[in-house]
Order: structure tokens, then C-alpha cells, then sequence
């Protein structure tokens, strides 16, 4: 009985309440105004006599829809921070899925491409993502390094090579390295030729991460290496690095999750990775929106599943420096 009446109160007393129905309502009235076909007649485009034309129907659908939007959005705000999430989560899965019913999809389509998509698709996209992020890191450390030197040719060289592949679209190096290399004499296959393309082009990204993250040591720590007589890369791999890695793994980790979504860049030289397979699978049958569909969902499973992985390591290395 408390409950309702805080519920209550909430909603008739405070005046967000009526702040958001209204821009709400006006939001959705105006998105049914443009709709061509939803929910039929009620919401077909006004032609006419308002009251023949569905112009009022569509107002009190917008209202109505508007006044359930701002309660759940009231409620929920009860619920534990945990449960908050969780129930926005679902409401926002279910309001995915249904696109599956208005695009009136083809499951059983889907699901005899599904499991050549995962196999070949899947694996060629993280096939190219893990060997090309490996190359990237290894130049991501010598430019750093190099960037951090006192030598001015090191630094030279690490800097141009920065600013070319950061200023460069990676579709066009991808073009460069493919269909341009041969040019020279240099045939480059296709899988080679995207992975080139996108290790260098991470990896001038990478450098500046490797840097800020190595530059975070302190000085004193190089210094008092030098005097124990360490050499440069017992004193790096042993000292710098591993008080350097728990700043740079969090931004490390975004750059994989982000090439992971730009190796779809391929596909335009004919990698058989998933962006590849999403274009091409429906092509026959006309059946391009099942495809890029499953294809996104894939992406966006592999993400999710990176994201907690990345959790977890950065969680790891907090737990040690605690």
C-alpha cells in the first residue's frame, strides 16, 4: 500500500513526470506522422479531414504508448541499481527482437547459414584480428620505445611512421598494400595484404598508447635500474613494462575490440571473414537483411564476449596493485 502511494506520488506530484509524457508523446506523435505502415490505418500518413484520417487515433496511440514509456521508465527507478539494468536490458532485447517480426525474417534461411557463418566467418575474423593485434603491439613497443629515445633518428622514424598510418584511411591502405604492391612486383595475397594493413595501422595507434603508458613510470625507475646494471631490455621487460601494463591494457583491449569490427574492411578484397559472408550469403535469394542481421548479432556476441574478458584481466591487475 506504501509502495502505490510513493508510486503515486511520484508520478502526479513531480514534474518531470509531465515533462516527459509530453516530449515523449510528441516524440512518438511525430515518428507515426512519418510512418508510411505501422499498426495499419491508425497510423497511416494524414490525408485529409483529421478526424478521417487517422490523425487523432494516431495521437492517442502516441499518447498512450508516450504515458506506458514514462511509468516503466518511473518504476524501474525503484528497483535495486543491479535490477535496474537488468530490466532495461531485457526491455531493450525484446524491443530488438522485435525488428526480426517487421523485417518478417527468414529463420529457417538464418539457420542454414548460420553454422558456415560462425565456421568460416567467425574464424577467419578472429584469425586476422589476433595475428594482426600481435603484430600491432610488437610495432606499438618499438615505436614507443623509439619515440621515447634520445636519439633523434629513432624518433624521426617512429613519428613519421605514426603520423602516416594514423592520418591514412585503413580502407585505403588496405588498397595500397593489395592492389598496389603488385604494381612494384609484389603480389600480396589477400589475407597477408588485411592483416598488413591492419597491424600497421593499430599499431601507429598503439604507440602512443604504449607510450603514455610507459612514459607513467617514473624516471626513477630507469635510473635506479641503470645503476644496478641492467641493460635497456632486462630493465623493460622486468621494470617498466610490468607497471606499465595495467594502463595499457584498457586501452588496448578497446583497440581490438575496434579492430575486430574493422577487419570487416577486408571483405572488400575478398576475405572470406563474416562481414564477407553477411554481404554475399542472401545475395542469390534477395535475402540481405537476414544476413547482415546475423552477421551484426555475431559481432555484437563477440564484442560482449571481449568486454568481459577484458573485464576480467583489468580486474586482475587491480586486485594486484591493491
Amino acid at each position: 500500500m506504501y509502495a502505490d502511494t510513493v508510486i503515486a506520488d511520484k508520478l502526479v506530484h513531480k514534474p518531470h513526470f509531465i515533462i516527459g509524457l509530453l516530449v515523449a508523446a510528441g516524440a512518438l506523435f511525430f515518428l507515426f506522422n512519418i510512418t508510411d505502415s505501422f499498426l495499419g490505418h491508425v497510423l497511416s500518413p494524414v490525408i485529409g479531414d483529421p478526424a478521417s484520417s487517422g490523425l487523432y487515433g494516431r495521437f492517442v496511440v502516441a499518447f498512450m504508448a508516450a504515458l506506458l514509456l514514462v511509468i516503466n521508465i518511473v518504476i524501474i527507478g525503484f528497483f535495486p541499481r543491479k535490477l535496474q539494468i537488468l530490466a532495461v536490458w531485457m526491455e531493450l532485447l525484446l524491443l530488438a527482437l522485435t525488428l526480426g517480426i517487421v523485417f518478417n525474417l527468414d529463420l529457417a534461411f538464418i539457420k542454414s547459414k548460420l553454422w558456415f557463418m560462425i565456421t568460416q566467418g567467425v574464424f577467419t575474423t578472429l584469425y586476422v584480428s589476433a595475428i594482426s593485434i600481435v603484430i600491432a603491439s610488437i610495432l606499438a613497443i618499438i615505436g614507443a620505445v623509439a619515440k621515447l629515445s634520445d636519439n633523434g633518428f629513432a624518433f624521426a622514424i617512429a613519428s613519421f611512421y605514426t603520423s602516416l598510418f594514423r592520418g591514412l584511411p585503413l580502407l585505403m591502405q588496405v588498397y595500397i598494400i593489395y592492389l598496389g604492391l603488385p604494381q612494384l612486383g609484389y603480389v600480396v595475397d589477400a589475407i597477408p595484404a588485411g592483416i598488413a594493413a591492419l597491424s600497421l595501422c593499430y599499431g601507429a595507434y598503439m604507440t602512443e598508447i604504449f607510450r603514455a603508458g610507459i612514459e607513467s613510470v617514473s624516471r626513477g625507475q630507469w635510473e635506479g635500474s641503470r645503476a644496478m646494471g641492467f641493460k635497456f631490455g632486462l630493465t623493460m621487460r622486468k621494470i617498466i613494462l610490468p607497471q606499465a601494463i595495467p594502463l595499457i591494457i584498457p586501452p588496448t583491449g578497446n583497440q581490438f575490440i575496434a579492430m575486430l569490427k574493422d577487419s570487416s574492411l577486408v571483405s572488400v578484397i575478398g576475405v572470406w571473414e563474416l562481414m564477407f559472408l553477411s554481404r554475399t550469403l542472401g545475395v542469390k535469394t534477395f535475402q540481405h537483411i537476414e544476413m547482415l542481421m546475423t552477421g551484426a548479432l555475431i559481432y555484437w556476441i563477440l564484442t560482449i564476449i571481449l568486454e568481459a574478458i577484458q573485464s576480467r584481466i583489468e580486474a586482475h591487475y587491480r586486485k594486484q596493485r591493491s
